[in-house]
């Protein structure tokens, strides 16, 4: 719960306007097909900005696989994969060490490790570092995402893509980079996963701060009614039970 005496730190960790919200599922899968369509038509013109469009399809899929802060993102490094003995079915890519995870004020980077939860995941991330980023201009540096310009991608070249593919589609402009890590949060918590897994896995301090997050939609919230609602008629009837 927020009470006075902490309301003030997750105000400060909320990172997002109160008007800002996730995607829904059909939205995000539009989004991804748009980047991926992109990807192809640029592809078929000729064009070398192919690879920096497969690197941001790529990374907007990754942002949203591991609940990740935009600058957590951009700050990956190809090492920074790891395996998982308990998710032997990810191979090398079982979890996310995030070395650049918000700081509070005065202190360094808040690192954590996140586990891959998605088995979609590894596939995308490995095609990107095996078949794609070879081909491009900074490769041979240690980041995730070189840039075309630089060894680093920048935050307005994702804020900007982002924008461009959000508006092309016509989505609600309520919709913003930050919007994938809402996302996670979100369908992890409607697929059934323990909140306090979830708040770990996104570098929470405090649930409350991942309840600000959650925006659970309204079909999830009518079937978590009518599981309570059945549990309660189904344990009336049973026999035995006295009023």
């Amino acid at each position: 719960m927020v009470f006075e005496w902490n309301a003030a730190a997750h105000a400060d960790e909320a990172e997002g306007e109160p008007e800002r919200r996730a995607f829904t599922r059909p939205e995000l899968e539009v989004f991804f097909d748009h980047a991926d369509a992109e990807v192809l038509r640029v592809r078929g013109k000729g064009r070398k900005g192919w690879l920096p469009a497969f690197r941001d399809a790529t990374l907007f899929k990754t942002t949203y696989a591991y609940g990740l802060r935009r600058n957590e993102t951009r700050m990956l490094d190809l090492t920074d994969f790891g395996r998982n003995p308990q998710g032997r079915e990810f191979g090398e890519y079982g979890t996310l060490l995030v070395r650049h995870g918000k700081a509070k004020k005065g202190s360094p980077p808040k690192r954590r490790s996140v586990l891959t939860v998605w088995h979609w995941t590894p596939g995308t991330v490995e095609e990107w570092i095996s078949e794609v980023r070879p081909g491009m201009r900074h490769m041979a540096g240690p980041a995730l995402w070189p840039s075309e310009r630089g060894p680093r991608v920048g935050v307005q070249r994702l804020d900007s893509r982002f924008a461009s593919y959000r508006d092309a589609l016509g989505l609600d402009p309520a919709l913003e980079f930050h919007s994938l890590r809402r996302s996670y949060i979100t369908h992890l918590i409607e697929d059934g996963h323990d909140p306090l897994f979830v708040q770990q896995q996104v570098g929470h301090d405090h649930a409350s701060t991942t309840a600000i997050y959650t925006c659970v939609s309204s079909d999830f919230r009518t079937r978590s009614l009518r599981r309570v609602l059945d549990a309660t008629i189904e344990a009336a009837l049973r026999p035995g039970r006295t009023s």
